[in-house]
């Protein structure tokens, strides 16, 4: 049987099961759950900078947003919360839209 020791959807278990095959799985605390979404999140964006295509890398983004809504709630806030950080922060110091590469600044 592979071992996987991850973290993984919640539906993973019984697309498993409904493969007649066996599995285990635990619980994690609070703190393991923490600290797999940490590396959840690296492994989710390890795939998507070796994506290839755009319909790839727009489901490598996907997984990648799931965690980060993972993420918010593991540290108290909801997804609208960390929307208004994230608006708040691009207000004050703009998005990344107009693509502007900074070369160097200095006195």
């Amino acid at each position: 049987m592979p071992v996987y020791n991850k973290l993984v959807r919640d539906l993973i278990p019984q697309v498993i099961e409904s493969t007649g095959k066996e599995y285990r799985t635990r619980i994690l605390d609070d703190n393991e759950y923490k600290d797999e979404l940490r590396i959840k999140l690296k492994e989710e964006s390890e795939e998507y900078f070796s994506a290839e295509g755009q319909q790839e890398s727009l489901e490598e983004l996907a997984d990648l947003l799931e965690v980060i809504r993972a993420l918010a709630a593991a540290h108290g806030a909801s997804w609208e919360q960390l929307e208004e950080i994230r608006e708040k922060k691009a207000e004050a110091r703009g998005g990344f839209q107009d693509k502007i590469y900074l070369i160097d600044a200095g006195g």
